[in-house]
């Protein structure tokens, strides 16, 4: 039966993933060298690449910082009392609740053009919807649960006692951080970054909503691969998917590498 039961998924693994990665990498090379490396080198191809890259850089850079701090709060922090902690970490789960369309509709009614907050951003030269500003912000929505869900345990996990045994030593809070919290949780924060880079490569749904997906304005690598699809550029569509699919690859390998290293420390 446990043979059985092992079969059945490697089989399904096969289905789901293997056999679409060959279809991605046999239809990238359907029109050879020349078709391939026209489908990455076209403009809007370079564009969604670059925008992708732009807003992955952003967004890890915004969550690390800000869901790291917001861990350490939600542990450390004495004067939050126990009810705000709860009401915080019920809003961090919110994305896990909520479809990404739906956040990126959020965005779209908060801070629209034909809302006044998104009026008011317009009228100062500063766009919101429909732009770079939005797409971040929607991937943000989406991604900052990953790294405050990585890094609190192993808060919780360490304690707090050589953390108070530096302060009681006279040592200012940012050297605390660095010698003594940090080496505890730079694991964390790894794996933590590597998944909100991965989450962030293949964002659809919430990005698609907020950006209108305007060729070489407001397009990332997947809307371009979707809009592929529906003008029925297979080829193009496929090799800009073999291209976030490397990259998912890659991504993988570094989180099991993280998750061992996280593990062992």
């Amino acid at each position: 039966m446990r043979r059985t039961w092992i079969g059945l998924t490697y089989i399904v693994f096969t289905v789901l993933l293997i056999i679409p990665l060959i279809e991605i990498f046999t239809g990238s090379w359907a029109d050879g060298w020349s078709g391939f490396a026209e489908g990455l080198t076209r403009k809007q191809s370079i564009h969604a690449l670059q925008m992708t890259a732009s807003i992955v850089v952003v967004v890890t850079a915004i969550n690390t910082v800000f869901g790291v701090m917001l861990a350490l709060y939600l542990v450390r922090a004495e004067w939050m009392g126990a009810r705000l902690k709860r009401l915080l970490n019920s809003i961090v789960d919110l994305p896990f609740a909520v479809s990404p369309v739906i956040g990126g509709l959020m965005i779209v009614l908060l801070l629209g053009p034909n809302t006044v907050i998104g009026a008011f951003f317009e009228d100062a030269g500063f766009k919101v919807v429909y732009a770079l500003p939005g797409m971040i912000l929607a991937s943000l929505f989406v991604t900052f649960p990953l790294m405050v869900r990585e890094v609190l345990p192993v808060l919780q996990e360490i304690g707090a006692q050589q953390e108070e045994a530096a302060s009681t030593l006279g040592a200012y809070s940012w050297y605390t951080f660095w010698k003594v919290t940090w080496p505890s949780i730079r694991w964390g924060v790894i794996y933590g970054v590597v998944l909100t880079v991965a989450r962030t490569l293949g964002e659809f749904g919430a990005v698609l909503v907020v950006s209108g997906n305007i060729m070489n304005k407001t397009q990332t690598a997947t809307t371009l691969v979707y809009q592929d699809v529906e003008n029925f550029n297979v080829v193009e569509a496929n090799g800009v998917a073999l291209v976030l699919a490397v990259f998912s690859v890659g991504l993988l390998l570094l989180m099991e590498w993280a998750k061992k290293r996280k593990e062992v420390h």
